[in-house]
């Protein structure tokens, strides 16, 4: 009968049954053996709803649509370009860094491909950028910024491991700052790839001006606090993070719908929807997940695997080559936010069997999903870039493959050097 059960559940799953129905569907199954009494799925929604943390999710994430649906990427653009126009191989360490910045608002949801993209890759191509470079430097932007305040995975991760009891407290704040020095080592390895790369070309330089950092600086004037709200607010100790997401909302709010007037209170009911059913989405699974962990828990199946990948694996080192190898697998082909539900609560107790962090292993974790965006065979940003510059998959596949080599590299140093992701702990 159970495998019968399990059967019919995968069947499901790859005719495209929602994942939280096949993960309910495995978790009811797993009770049922068990003799648990299925009301404990509900005592688990219960549990998560109470969480202080979760009020920030569903309010940076609207802050985040918003800023998706108004003109916030073209003047982020320009305002990088005013500051670092003048630097060598320019255009593309703007589009890095103000990549990285819009998509650590918005969210990896490939809207940065949308927003930003089609505002690049003309001008990248233009200056003189080869169109596979351009096209692969647009492409892996789109997951730039996950390691970055306020990414909604890092707020998930934190949730998730706080909903673990593993007797490792870890703050939203200690995962903003876990996530910061990482960030910077994969920013500054893909600059050097872009220099290195482009040291033939004959590329136009834009001299500093200061009329253009005045125009841009006006431009965005009321955008600029934003990343001063949360740095201050969280690391200042002035707010907590339910509060600086509240602040941060309704700050966006008023910004772009009663000053900039970029969007009507009319379209406010759309962005609305989409983001918490974004949101709705990510709890659904969320609660349904920690119900399953929770019988995996119940039935030592992470102290069973720990054990099994301990009598194969004796090496610290090792693990971490085997985990990065399995996390890039998985990022090709889940999305992130059921990775994050599904697979963390697995792996965290076996990492810390050998030592890692929970802090180290959720930058770990998130890195390998930014190069998750764009590995084939569903990588996100792949479909999302063919279908916005009408190319075909391989042609960005191949155009992506060298900044894959480059991250992979970045991952592997903040992989072996964890001190990148803990150094305020010490």
């Amino acid at each position: 009968m159970t495998l019968i059960a399990i059967i019919v559940l995968l069947i499901l799953l790859l005719l495209g049954t929602p994942l939280f129905a096949v993960i309910l569907g495995a978790t009811l199954l797993g009770f049922w053996n068990s003799g648990v009494d299925w009301a404990v799925i509900t005592v688990e929604l219960y549990r998560i709803a109470e969480t202080p943390l979760l009020v920030a999710l569903p309010l940076f994430t609207f802050s985040g649509y918003i800023l998706s649906e108004s003109k916030t990427s073209e003047r982020l653009l320009a305002l990088s370009q005013a500051f670092f126009g003048w630097m060598p191989t320019s255009l593309a360490i703007v589009s890095l860094i103000s990549s990285e910045i819009f998509t650590a608002f918005t969210g990896a949801s490939g809207v940065t491909i949308v927003a930003l993209g089609a505002l690049l890759l003309p001008a990248l191509i233009k200056e003189g950028y080869s169109e596979k470079l351009s096209l692969g430097l647009v492409t892996i932007t789109g997951s730039l910024g996950l390691l970055l305040p306020p990414s909604v995975p890092l707020i998930l991760y934190g949730i998730i491991v706080q909903q673990m009891n593993l007797g490792i407290d870890i703050s939203l704040n200690q995962l903003f700052l876990a996530g910061l020095l990482p960030a910077t080592v994969m920013m500054l390895l893909l600059i050097v790839y872009l220099m290195w790369t482009t040291r033939h070309l004959k590329l136009p330089k834009v001299p500093f001006s200061f009329h253009k950092v005045k125009t841009a600086l006006r431009a965005a004037l009321w955008e600029l606090p934003l990343p001063f709200f949360i740095f201050i607010g969280i690391f200042g100790g002035f707010f907590a993070i339910s509060e600086v997401a509240a602040v941060t909302a309704l700050y966006v709010l008023v910004v772009e719908v009663f000053i900039y007037r970029e969007i009507t209170v009319f379209s406010l009911k759309k962005i609305i929807l989409d983001s918490m059913q974004m949101v709705g989405s990510i709890l659904l699974i969320l609660g349904v997940s920690m119900a399953f962990t929770n019988y995996l828990i119940d039935a030592q199946v992470p102290t069973h695997l720990f054990a099994w990948v301990k009598s194969s694996v004796d090496s610290k080192f090792t693990f971490l080559i085997l985990l990065n190898i399995f996390l890039l697998l998985l990022g090709a082909i889940l999305d992130i936010f059921s990775a994050l539900i599904i697979v963390v609560p697995l792996i965290l107790p076996m990492a810390m069997g050998y030592g890692i962090h929970p802090l180290h292993l959720g930058i770990i974790f998130l890195a390998n999903m930014q190069i998750g965006y764009f590995t084939p065979p569903v990588g996100m940003n792949l479909f999302i870039a063919s279908y916005r510059f009408d190319k075909p998959i391989l042609e960005i596949c191949l155009a992506t493959l060298p900044f894959m080599v480059v991250l992979f590299l970045a991952v592997l140093i903040i992989t072996y050097f964890p001190w990148l992701s803990i150094w305020f702990l010490n």
